[in-house]
């Protein structure tokens, strides 16, 4: 008999005042007989539920006694089917949600009903490309988390095979709409080897990118878990790395006010730009990963930029210019 079962009966006698066993087993979707043993179990606990036998009967809380079981306010529930509401895309939470509508008091309901429907997500770029991973997977390596077993990963980096290892699975973390897993690996392990996401350490504690992951298959070896581990604390520290890579270069030129739109588009907060030249156009500062990279991403703005330093960034975009002439030939 499941405590969580327990809870949802108890909240729905608060709910509807009277129920049959019927109508707690469809509420529920557990058999009548279930649902009268659990309403048996809840007044045998010292609950003040009762029940009235002939037509018209059922069970009731004594006197519509209620328990507070939740203790939320009306801003946490906004707050929780804000968040929630829009996430329900499994059968599992949709049907929590709908059961948790149901026991709220009737004040609290309406607010939960609009908070619900204030908000959506779509799990899709806009070249209509899916921008989290598959469900299955996720639910998988979820389940692996909660329950604390580890798992057997399929991992493939791009341009290399798939690997196969075991992993120690201890928080899924979600970046930009990209969720990653924070695992522990074997001992052995160094950060040289492929399979890390954006940052490892010598600890042996790794991020895998969900779309990179080929297959999870859960075993029975419970998870190590590092002492004092906080998920937030060791995201931070294992991004760390990926985030200065981006920034390991600075490359300085002008641009046109026409390109400062499309320059914040790509380059986000990695873009400084400053005030007018007396020439009209703006002062540059970009971050990289290298100035190669910037040059190759700046060359389809054309001449709308102009990249001044570092010299390896002018020369690479030369590079650029003069293979696209060879290829397409002179205007």
């Amino acid at each position: 008999m499941r405590a969580d079962r327990l809870v949802a009966t108890l909240l729905f006698l608060q709910t509807r005042g009277r129920v049959t066993a019927r109508e707690v087993a469809e509420e529920l979707e557990v058999s009548e007989r279930t649902a009268r043993r659990d309403l048996e179990a809840l007044a045998a606990a010292g609950i003040p539920v009762y029940s009235q036998h002939g037509r018209g009967g059922g069970w009731s809380l004594v006197g519509g006694a209620r328990t507070d079981l939740s203790g939320l306010t009306a801003a946490e529930i906004r707050a929780m089917f804000l968040v929630a509401g829009p996430s329900a895309v499994s059968p599992e939470l949709r049907t929590a949600l709908r059961k948790l509508i149901r026991a709220l008091p009737a004040p609290l309901r309406s607010d939960a009903e609009a908070a619900a429907k204030a908000a959506a997500t779509d799990g899709t770029d806009w070249s209509r490309l899916p921008v989290t991973a598959g469900t299955p997977l996720l639910d998988a390596l979820q389940r692996a988390v909660v329950d604390g077993l580890c798992v057997r990963l399929g991992y493939a980096r791009p341009g290399s095979p798939t690997g196969i290892r075991t992993v120690h699975p201890l928080g899924i973390v979600t970046k930009a709409g990209v969720p990653y897993l924070v695992a522990g690996t074997e001992q052995g392990e160094t950060a040289a080897r492929p399979g890390a996401g954006p940052g490892s350490t010598g600890t042996g504690l790794r991020i895998f990118r969900l779309d990179r992951i080929t297959s999870v298959e859960l075993t029975t070896d419970p998870v190590v878990r590092p002492e004092g581990f906080d998920l937030a604390t060791v995201w931070r520290e294992l991004a760390a790395p990926m985030e200065e890579r981006m920034r390991g270069a600075t490359v300085r030129g002008r641009a046109e006010p026409t390109a400062e739109r499309v320059l914040g588009v790509l380059f986000g907060g990695r873009l400084r730009l400053g005030g007018q030249r007396g020439d009209g156009w703006l002062d540059m500062e970009i971050d990289g990963p290298s100035p190669e990279v910037v040059a190759a991403q700046l060359a389809g703005l054309g001449a709308r930029v102009e990249i001044l330093e570092p010299v390896e960034a002018r020369e690479h975009l030369a590079r650029l210019a003069a293979e696209l002439t060879t290829l397409y030939g002179p205007l």
